[in-house]
């Protein structure tokens, strides 16, 4: 159902189902289902409450999948790790603790879970044993992976995380190794800004879907100080829910570190929906596409250049109104 009051995206994941598999001392009541249930009113939102041992949670989990049949499945902390397992499924895992027994070190005693379980328990005991249960079972992690698996799964890892630190364990394995701006939990922020736009690459993938390309050159970017320029946010949020957005910057032959501060700026900027969108060209006449936002356009560019700077498009502000009128095309 769509709510006036926030933010959707009614067409991401339109019709399609998405399993959550939720974090430890969590529960499938959790407010993240809810709220991606707000964010992409027209999939399905499905969920259950996670045993807490181990095997006992996979194989129900394993089971769940086989019968949804579910079109992405997304895991945050101990669901992170659980996602890896399922495979033959687009999957994101967001903050994963491959590491559990480690993990719930430091939780030994009653805890109570976060959020209401069917089954009504309100607390439970980590145990040594219990702690070691999990510690042998994140042994099963990242085996009998396929080139084809390694496309299919995206890890999200949280640059101020206080709780899990697997990225690179994540990354000996899986090459799309995504930090963001964010700490262990999935809120609502971290929803919207990061994990929206790689369920946008994975439903534009399944659909088969090409959107038109716009490409930004990276000056227009930041002011002669490296801040963001006005309203570039603003603009940037925008063309990515309807383009194929890439930045576009120099590679100079004399200047190798020029490179490495571009990929540092536009992560520190930009962050994950730039992943993997950086272009480094000499030539940007070579360059196919269908809008160029550039300060000092190419005459050989085929596409439809949009002079930054200028009388017309002065700030990001025009370049929005511009965009907004064309309405996705």
């Amino acid at each position: 159902m769509m709510n006036s009051y926030i933010k959707q995206f009614p067409d991401l994941m339109s019709g399609k189902k998405i399993m959550y598999v939720h974090g430890f001392l969590s529960s499938a009541q959790s407010g993240t289902v809810k709220m991606l249930q707000e964010l992409m009113p027209n999939a399905t939102l499905v969920a259950e409450d996670i045993p807490v041992h181990p095997e006992e949670a996979i194989e129900m989990l394993q089971k769940m999948a086989e019968t949804e049949q579910p079109d992405l499945i997304i895991g945050t902390s101990m669901g992170g790790m659980y996602t890896e397992l399922l495979k033959g499924f687009d999957r994101i895992l967001v903050n994963p603790a491959f590491e559990m027994g480690n993990t719930m070190s430091s939780m030994t005693g009653k805890q109570e879970f976060q959020n209401p379980r069917k089954d009504g328990v309100n607390e439970l005991m980590v145990t040594k044993g219990l702690i070691k249960e999990y510690r042998d079972f994140t042994e099963r992690c990242f085996q009998n992976i396929t080139p084809e698996e390694q496309e299919r799964v995206y890890g999200l890892f949280g640059d101020e995380d206080p709780v899990v630190h697997t990225f690179d364990l994540f990354h000996e394995h899986y090459p799309q190794a995504i930090h963001f701006h964010g700490e262990h939990r999935l809120i609502d922020k971290v929803a919207f800004h990061y994990l929206c736009p790689v369920i946008r690459w994975i439903d534009d993938k399944q659909n088969g879907k090409e959107r038109p390309i716009v490409y930004i050159d990276f000056d227009a970017l930041h002011d002669s100080y490296m801040k963001a320029t006005s309203s570039m946010h603003k603009a940037y949020e925008m063309l990515i829910e309807h383009y194929n957005v890439y930045i576009v910057a120099p590679a100079p032959t004399n200047d190798h570190e020029y490179m490495a501060k571009v990929q540092t700026w536009v992560e520190e900027y930009l962050s994950t929906p730039a992943y993997n969108h950086i272009i480094f060209c000499n030539q940007k006449n070579l360059l196919y596409g269908d809008y160029f936002i550039d300060p000092r356009p190419c005459d050989g560019f085929m596409g439809t250049t949009i002079e930054y700077g200028s009388d017309e498009f002065k700030t990001f502000e025009e370049i929005i109104t511009f965009f907004e009128r064309l309405g996705g095309q």
